[in-house]
């Protein structure tokens, strides 16, 4: 096994108007997938949802127009990923749809799909802001189609985790890949943003910190991540993922697996568990929400 592979640099997964696309043919596993449309490079871009369901939000287009099958949906965007909260929309198995919109990316999430689901719109306001954790491991999480925020999905599921500069996520350490006593299975895709202090998007200057090590210890990966890297979690656990002092990370997850019942369902590394309980007792950082369907949240 070799986890080297699963990190995608920015720019390596690109197409036409795409700065990029991943599927599960490409990954090397069954279900997740990814794209990045740039409308600011091609301001019309079609997808054929041929046999996957999706999500779609803006990340840096304050607003989005799809086409799904001849039906019209608006979407109120941002500016960019530290600038507030997306409203988002639900796309059914089989969808054919057309995006536009103001210049700026969109996220289109997906899972291999069977069943044919209704559209949904969900309006930013009603997008569950989580602040998870506490001290230093302080982050916000914005559940946007998981199990408990949203029904209407057969396997996908999405949440953005905005970590404020100098704090941990993906902490304690955890895996959800359905080997030795871990009864939870999940292909995830993590796409990161790294930002410089209050920019309302990605820049180019800070660099996070990610790692990954599987249980039978054949990988250990500790990688620097940029702004747009992606990072492929087949199996093993993962966490921390670090943002340096005045440059806070956001980093988008798809999840999808074989399961009958969706599920976000994990296991923490045993030797870290304790962590948890220690929250109880640490004060949350004040910093989060760093962002609302408002927008930034000012101190």
């Amino acid at each position: 096994m070799n986890g080297a592979d699963w990190l995608r640099r920015a720019g390596s997964l690109t197409q036409p108007g795409r700065p990029m696309v991943i599927d599960p043919e490409q990954a090397g596993w069954a279900y997740s997938g990814m794209q990045i449309i740039d409308l600011a490079a091609v301001p019309e871009q079609q997808v054929n949802l041929a046999g996957t369901e999706a999500v779609l939000l803006s990340l840096s287009s304050p607003r989005v127009s799809i086409d799904v099958d001849g039906t019209l949906v608006e979407l109120d965007g941002r500016r960019g990923v530290f600038a507030g909260v997306s409203d988002w929309v639900y796309l059914p198995v089989g969808s054919r749809i057309t995006v536009s919109g103001e210049p700026g990316e969109v996220a289109l999430c997906t899972a291999v799909a069977e069943q044919v689901l209704p559209m949904q719109v969900v309006r930013a306001n009603q997008v569950p802001v989580e602040v998870r954790g506490a001290g230093q491991a302080t982050r916000q999480v914005n559940n946007i189609a998981t199990p408990t925020s949203f029904t209407g999905a057969q396997r996908i599921n999405v949440c953005e985790v905005l970590t404020p500069g100098g704090n941990w996520s993906s902490w304690p350490p955890h895996r959800h890949d359905g080997l030795a006593d871990c009864p939870y299975t999940n292909e995830e895709i993590y796409y990161f943003r790294m930002g410089h202090q209050a920019s309302d998007h990605g820049t180019n200057d800070g660099g996070g910190l990610f790692r990954i090590y599987t249980v039978d210890g054949s990988v250990d990966q500790t990688w620097t991540i940029w702004d747009g890297d992606v990072v492929l979690v087949p199996q093993g656990y993962h966490g921390p993922t670090v943002a340096p002092p005045e440059y806070p990370m956001y980093f988008l997850n798809v999840l999808a697996g074989p399961g009958a019942d969706r599920t976000m369902g994990f296991c923490d590394d045993p030797a870290h568990h304790w962590i948890r309980q220690a929250w109880e007792t640490q004060a949350q950082d004040p910093r989060c929400p760093m962002t609302t369907a408002e927008g930034k949240v000012s101190r």
